[in-house]
Parts: C-alpha cells; sequence; structure tokens
C-alpha cells in the first residue's frame, strides 16, 4: 500500500525525477468518501453547498461541493479503489457506468466528486489546480453582485455595488411572492426599476438583469426592447428553459446580449443554444455542469462560438473551483456574488480570496480550500465499491457504454 510517508518522500525527489512523482500518483487509490451537511443549508441538489471528501491511501484528501445524499452515494461507490489521477476515465465511468443516462440531479453530484478529484491532483503535484488547466490567463477575475445591502433606495444600491468593485449590478423582473404576478405590470414596473439601476452605475458602471423565467414569449421581448436603451451587460432567462431550441425564434426578435445556463447541467443540454450563436453568455456552472473537467471543456467549447462566461453561484467550495476554471480561461470571464461576499464560513477557515469585487486566485495547491469536518455534520460513508453494470473497455483501456 502507498503510504503517504512514502508518497511525500518520492514527491520530494520528484523535483528532480519527476517521473517518481507520476508513478507514485498512479499508485494512489481512492479508499473513503464522506458526504457531509453544509451548516450553510443549502441543500437543495442544484443550489447543494453539501461537501464531499475523496479519501486516498496515500493521505491526500480532496474536496468537492455539491449533489444530494442518495446520488451520492450512488456515484461514490463506483470510484472506491480506482486510481484519482485518471479524472477524465473516473467522470466518463460515472457518467456512463450505468445504462440509463444521467440526469441533472446524478450530474451535479458527479461534479462534486470531480472537484475533489482535481483537488487531489493538485495537492498531490503541489500546484493549483488552474495550473494543471493551463496555468493563468488573467490577474484577477471581474465578479457581479446579486443582492447587494440595500443603500436605501435603487440608484443608491446600484451606485454603492460598483463603487465597491464589483463589475455590474444584478437584479431581477419585479414579482412579490404574496401576490398574483402581473406580466404587463411587471413589466413596467422593471423597467421603472432598471432605468434607476442605469442612473446609480453611470455611465462607466454595468448592470445586469434575470428574467427568471417568469415572463411569456412576448412579454419577454417587449421588456428586451424596452431595456435595450439602458444597454444591460445581459439578460438572463428570457423564457422558461424546458425547450432550448425556442431561442431561434426569439433571438432575432431581441438585441440585448442574452446568458442562458443556470437551469442547465452538461454541454448536450446547451450544445444547440452555443453552436446556433443563440446566447451571448453561458450561465452553466459547478458543481452543476458536472465539475472542473466539463466546465472547462464547456469553457474551450464556447469560445470559437464568442460565448463569454458568467457562472451562477451555487456554494464557496464551487466558487472557489470557478477561480481556477475562469482563471485559465481565455474569453471573457465574471463571476457572480451574493451580496457584498462578506459570508461567514466557518467551516472553511481557508476557501476563495474575494477582495473588493474580484476574485483573486492563490497559489495553494489543489482549489485551495480547507474544510474544519468539526464543524459539519457528516451524513454518508462510503467504503465498499459497488457496480450495478458490467464495464466495458475497448482494447485501449477506455470506457465505452454497455
Amino acid at each position: 500500500m502507498l503510504t503517504r510517508r512514502r508518497f511525500l518522500q518520492t514527491a520530494a525527489a520528484g523535483s528532480i525525477l519527476s517521473a517518481q512523482v507520476q508513478a507514485a500518483l498512479a499508485e494512489m487509490k481512492i479508499t473513503r468518501i464522506r458526504y457531509y451537511d453544509s451548516p450553510l443549508g443549502m441543500r437543495v441538489f442544484n443550489q447543494s453547498s453539501q461537501i464531499v471528501t475523496v479519501e486516498t491511501d496515500a493521505g491526500i484528501t480532496g474536496i468537492g461541493e455539491g449533489g444530494s445524499t442518495e446520488m451520492m452515494k450512488s456515484l461514490a461507490g463506483m470510484i472506491i479503489g480506482e486510481r484519482p489521477n485518471r479524472i477524465e476515465q473516473l467522470w466518463q465511468l460515472m457518467y456512463r457506468g450505468e445504462f440509463y443516462p444521467p440526469g441533472r440531479e446524478k450530474i451535479h453530484a458527479l461534479g462534486a466528486l470531480d472537484m475533489a478529484l482535481w483537488d487531489i491532483k493538485g495537492k498531490a503535484l503541489d500546484v493549483p489546480v488552474y495550473e494543471l488547466l493551463g496555468g493563468l490567463t488573467r490577474n484577477y477575475i471581474n465578479c457581479y453582485s446579486t443582492g447587494f445591502p440595500s443603500q436605501g433606495n435603487t440608484r443608491d444600491t446600484a451606485r454603492a455595488c460598483v463603487d465597491f468593485g464589483f463589475k455590474a449590478f444584478r437584479t431581477s423582473v419585479i414579482g412579490r411572492g404574496d401576490e398574483a404576478f402581473e406580466p404587463q405590470r411587471a413589466v413596467r414596473e422593471t423597467v421603472g426599476h432598471c432605468e434607476q439601476i442605469r442612473e446609480g452605475v453611470g455611465e462607466n458602471g454595468s448592470w445586469a438583469i434575470d428574467y427568471h423565467t417568469r415572463l411569456e414569449f412576448a412579454d419577454a421581448v417587449r421588456l428586451s426592447a424596452l431595456l435595450e436603451p439602458l444597454e444591460p451587460i445581459f439578460c438572463e432567462d428570457l423564457v422558461r428553459s424546458e425547450n432550448p431550441g425556442i431561442y431561434r425564434q426569439l433571438r432575432p426578435m431581441v438585441k440585448v446580449p442574452i446568458a442562458v445556463g443556470e437551469h442547465f447541467a452538461d454541454r448536450w443540454e446547451v450544445n444547440e443554444l452555443i453552436e446556433g450563436r443563440l446566447i451571448d453568455y453561458s450561465r452553466v456552472t459547478l458543481p452543476n455542469v458536472g465539475g472542473i473537467t466539463e466546465m472547462k471543456k464547456l469553457a474551450t467549447y464556447c469560445e470559437p462560438h464568442y460565448v463569454g462566461l458568467v457562472p451562477h453561484f451555487t456554494g464557496p467550495i464551487a466558487e472557489a473551483a470557478l477561480v481556477h476554471v475562469l482563471g485559465s480561461a481565455p474569453q471573457f470571464g465574471m463571476m457572480e456574488m451574493t451580496g457584498d461576499g462578506s459570508q461567514e464560513l466557518p467551516h472553511l477557515p481557508e476557501c476563495y480570496d474575494f477582495r473588493a469585487g474580484k476574485m483573486y486566485p492563490n497559489n495553494r495547491p489543489g482549489l485551495g480550500v480547507v474544510f474544519d469536518s468539526t464543524k459539519a455534520t457528516q451524513i454518508a460513508e462510503i467504503t465498499e465499491h459497488v457496480t450495478l453494470a458490467p464495464k466495458y473497455y475497448r482494447e485501449d483501456g477506455s470506457l465505452t457504454n454497455w
């Protein structure tokens, strides 16, 4: 068995003999996976801040975030005993390893485990994950704020947001949860609200709006036309997401920049929007898209179609992981932060590095996140390998469907 001492001894020599480091990494096996209830309490799978740790026989543990308990148990059993350095192969195994194609719930759990595998690899090689993704392409990532603390009125709140350092102030279509939603009134009130935002952010500031798929097609077109003179940096989720192809009809009817993807998972759900150049920004995010492995592919996929990246916020560990992906991507990228970024994270003594509206890459190995498990409640532990379907491999060792 590969011990932590032996691994570290080999890794120390690896500054001279990198082949030995690679050999030690290849010997490593996944021994145990634990799942924790986050003290933040975000338990809905698509907004999950649940925490997963992937332990190895080298004493190196990776951390990820997302998913739901049942989906995590289902996937975790598939990779016990496997080599954590073979991230792409394990991604394919978890995605394709059972006959029934995965739904969004499973993909989100896969994304949490994938984050942890990248964390392990970065820690084993003593480098930040962004170095494994090609290195940094920017010095920091601009952020936009959702729910910036009120300054008494909309205009002053928007002004305070950009003065704080955020790239943009994000709002949403006006709606009151305790009243019936009346779309025509909502459009009128939203336009007035956004006029105050534009005045607040000033000529050099930016703002964005989420339609939250609340509007019918005609109302979304009308609102977009009315907001066009106010120059939003993007308008998000104009209509319901069940039929992405509807944007083929919607796109020629509006001129505002369109952002879509918060409701979606992997590339197969958004390929029509990207290849058809029906959106300007992708909102897919971690862990929902399936982890760093898939998010990096999607960034590359978006680049030749001139689609920027403005991923949705889910939880703090996923936010830290996004810094590595956007920090190593070449196209326009901007991250979402809730409020003014002052969230208390007692279970994460080290997480992301956020200052004055910007996310900064750091030099800590792996994801750069430290997890204090004493501040969270363990809800699952997986130590046994479980497979419900036979595995089929091509002659070269790559996985295929059974």
